[in-house]
C-alpha cells in the first residue's frame, strides 16, 4: 500500500489535491440562539400545514397519543444526537454518526437517507408553501398562478438566501422563528377568546362500529398518524450539521437542541387543539391549509387572506432551515466522496450553493412528478411527504443503532455532553422510530413513497459500490473513524495536510483502529 492511499472496510482514501479542503471551506457564525433559530425554524411550517392528515387516519384522540410518543422519541433522540454531535463536531451529523460506529458504507446508508428526508421536507414545504401564496394572491388581488411558477419562484428565492453566506442564514432563521411563533400565539388567542372553539368539534369524526369518538377507527390507526405528528418535530435533528458554522458546537448544539424542543413542544400542542377546536376535526383532516382555515373561521375570508401572509412566514421558515440541511447534508457526503465531489464547492461565500441548486432540481422534479399524477387529491398526494419521513425514520433507526455502538466501541472517546437518558434512552428512541417503520408498511397509501425509496437505494448503492467507494477522501467525518476518534475537531486539528498524511501512512494489518 503506498502512502498516498489507504484501504480500510471495503473502501479506498486517496490523498487530496492541492488546494481541496481550501475551496470546500465553511464560516462560523452560529451562536446558541442562531442554533435555536435554526432548529425551530427548519420544524416550524410543521404546525401551518401537514400534521392534520394523521387525523383524517386516527382521529384527533390518536394524533394526541401519536404525538405524546413522539415527545418521548424526540427527547431520547436529540439527547443522543446532542452526544454524538459533541463529540464529532463536524458538518456530516447522521452520517457522520453511522461512518464512527458502523463503517463507510453504514455511513453511506445513513447519510443517503438524510439526503433524501431534507430533500423531500423541502419539496412538500414548497409544495404547501405555493397553495397558500395561491390562496392569498387570489383573495387579495384576484392573481393565480400554475404550481409549478411558485415552486420555481420558492425554490430560486430560497438558493439565493442560503447561497448568500450563512451569517445571513442564521439571522434570517432567529428572525423568522420569532415571527412564525408570534402567529402562532396570536391564532391561539384569536382562537381561545372567540368563542368558536369548541372541545365537541376535536370528536366530530363519526366512530367506526364499536370504536369511540376519541379513537373513531381503533387502536391501529396511530400508527398510521406517527408519520404525520412527526411534522411537529421534524427537521430539529438537523442542528449537527452546522457544526463546523457553529462558534461553539461542543456547548450550544446540546443546548440549543433542547430550547429548540420545548418551544416546539408547546407551539405544536397549541395548534393541535385549538387549530382543530376550532374548525373541527373533520372538517381539518384533508386541508392543505389548516390554520388559514382556522383563520378564515375566526375572522372571515377577507382578514383571513392577509394574516395568512403572516401564517405563511411559517412555512417559508422551515424552507430555508431545511434547505440549510440538505446543503450540508450533501456537502459532508460529497466532501468525502461519497457523492461527486464538485456538489461541496463552496466559492467565495463559503456556502455549499452547488448542493443546494441540485437537491432543488430533484424536489422540483418530483412536485412536477406528484402533480402530473393527481397533485394532492390525486394517487400520488402523500407519496413527497411519506418519502420525506420514511428517510427520517431511517435515519433515526441508524443513528439510535450508532449512539449504542459507539458507547461500546468508543467507550473512552472525549464525550463533553453525555445524554442524561444514556443508551436506555436511544433504546427507546429506536424502537419508536422502528414502529413507524413498521406503520408505513401496513398503510396502504405509503406504500408507494417506500417503493420510490427502494429504487433510489439500489442506483446509488450501486454506484457506491461500483465508483464511489474507490474514491473517497480523508474528510473531518472520516478522520474521526478512521482515527478511532483521536481526531475529533476541525477547528483544532485542521483539514487534510499533516492529519491527513499521517492517517494515509497507516498500515491497516498493524494499527488496531483499521
Amino acid at each position: 500500500m503506498s502512502k498516498d492511499t489507504l484501504k480500510v472496510s471495503g473502501v479506498k482514501y486517496s490523498t487530496a489535491q492541492a488546494g481541496y479542503f481550501e475551496k470546500r471551506r465553511l464560516t462560523r457564525s452560529a451562536g446558541i440562539w442562531g442554533l435555536w433559530g435554526l432548529a425551530v425554524a427548519a420544524v416550524i411550517s410543521g404546525d401551518f400545514s401537514g400534521w392534520n392528515f394523521g387525523i383524517d387516519f386516527a382521529g384527533f384522540g390518536g394524533m394526541l397519543i401519536a404525538f405524546l410518543v413522539l415527545i418521548v422519541m424526540y427527547y431520547g433522540m436529540i439527547f443522543s444526537i446532542g452526544e454524538m454531535a459533541a463529540a464529532m463536531p463536524h458538518t456530516g451529523g447522521a452520517y457522520s454518526f453511522a461512518r464512527a460506529a458502523m463503517g463507510p458504507w453504514g455511513g453511506f446508508v445513513t447519510g443517503l437517507a438524510e439526503t433524501i428526508e431534507y430533500v423531500a421536507t423541502t419539496a412538500v414545504i414548497v409544495y404547501f408553501s405555493a397553495s397558500y401564496a395561491d390562496g392569498i394572491t387570489q383573495e387579495l388581488l384576484g392573481i393565480s398562478l400554475p404550481p409549478w411558477l411558485w415552486w420555481v419562484i420558492l425554490y430560486v428565492a430560497f438558493i439565493a438566501l442560503n447561497a448568500a453566506g450563512a451569517a445571513i442564514s442564521f439571522k434570517f432563521a432567529i428572525v423568522v422563528a420569532i415571527i412564525s411563533i408570534a402567529i402562532l400565539l396570536v391564532f391561539s388567542a384569536m382562537a381561545a377568546f372567540s368563542g368558536l372553539f369548541s372541545w365537541d368539534r376535536l370528536f366530530n369524526i363519526a366512530p367506526d362500529a364499536g370504536q369511540s369518538a376519541f379513537l373513531p377507527h381503533g387502536i391501529i390507526p396511530i400508527l398510521f398518524a406517527l408519520p404525520y405528528a412527526m411534522w411537529f418535530f421534524l427537521g430539529i435533528e438537523e442542528l449537527p450539521l452546522a457544526a463546523e458554522e457553529s462558534h461553539n458546537p461542543v456547548r450550544d448544539i446540546p443546548r440549543a437542541g433542547l430550547i429548540a424542543r420545548t418551544t416546539l413542544i408547546v407551539t405544536g400542542l397549541l395548534v393541535l387543539f385549538l387549530n382543530t377546536g376550532v374548525v373541527g376535526a373533520s372538517e381539518i383532516a384533508g386541508s392543505s391549509e389548516p390554520l388559514l382555515d382556522g383563520f378564515r373561521a375566526i375572522v372571515g375570508d377577507g382578514a383571513a387572506a392577509v394574516l395568512a401572509l403572516f401564517a405563511l412566514i411559517g412555512l417559508l421558515a422551515s424552507l430555508q432551515g431545511i434547505m440549510f440541511a440538505y446543503g450540508r447534508n450533501m456537502y459532508s457526503l460529497s466532501r468525502a466522496g461519497y457523492y461527486p465531489k464538485f456538489l461541496s464547492l463552496t466559492g467565495k461565500r463559503q456556502t455549499p450553493a452547488i448542493a443546494l441548486l441540485v437537491g432543488a432540481i430533484i424536489g422540483f422534479v418530483a412536485l412536477v412528478l406528484v402533480d402530473s399524477l393527481g397533485g394532492a387529491g390525486g394517487v400520488a398526494g402523500a407519496i413527497v411527504l411519506n418519502i420525506a419521513v420514511w428517510g427520517a425514520v431511517v435515519a433515526y433507526v441508524l443513528q439510535m443503532v450508532s449512539f449504542v455502538l459507539l458507547r461500546r466501541r468508543f467507550p473512552n472517546a472525549s464525550r463533553p455532553y453525555r445524554s442524561p437518558w444514556g443508551v436506555p434512552g436511544a433504546v427507546i428512541a429506536g424502537i419508536l422510530s422502528v414502529a413507524i417503520f413498521f406503520g408505513f408498511f401496513i398503510n396502504e397509501p405509503a406504500r408507494p413513497a417506500i417503493a420510490a425509496i427502494a429504487v433510489v437505494y439500489v442506483v446509488m448503492l450501486a454506484a457506491f459500490a461500483i465508483w464511489g467507494r474507490k474514491r473517497l477522501v480523508l474528510s473531518p467525518e472520516e478522520q474521526y473513524a478512521v482515527s478511532g476518534g483521536l481526531h475529533r475537531d476541525p477547528q483544532a486539528d485542521g483539514y487534510g495536510g499533516i492529519v491527513e498524511d499521517e492517517l494515509l501512512a497507516l498500515d491497516g494489518k498493524d494499527d488496531p483502529r483499521l
